[in-house]
């Protein structure tokens, strides 16, 4: 169901059923490591947090491994934090 690599490759599903009786599969909210960091980015104004993903982790749809290491719910959050703690490649 989710790409290889994705945070919601291995956290599982399950069903929930809508007020109008219609089920509906959904994935089980993965909830952060603990991640160990190479060091911190200075941020420069218009820079992208899939590009910093792309260079440090050489995946640009590793951004969210970058949010997890900084304790971030969503990537707009890192946009205001001059430091973005770079997490080591697994």
């Amino acid at each position: 169901m989710f790409f290889k690599g994705s945070r919601y490759e291995k956290t599982g599903t399950y069903v929930v059923t809508t007020r109008e009786g219609r089920q509906v599969t959904v994935a089980k909210l993965p909830l952060p490591g603990v991640s160990r960091l190479l060091g911190f980015h200075r941020r420069k104004e218009g820079e992208r947090l899939d590009h910093m993903a792309a260079r440090y982790l050489s995946d640009p749809t590793g951004f969210w491994k970058m949010c997890d290491a900084n304790n971030s719910p969503v990537p707009d959050a890192l946009s205001a934090r001059p430091l973005i703690g770079v997490p080591l490649k697994e």
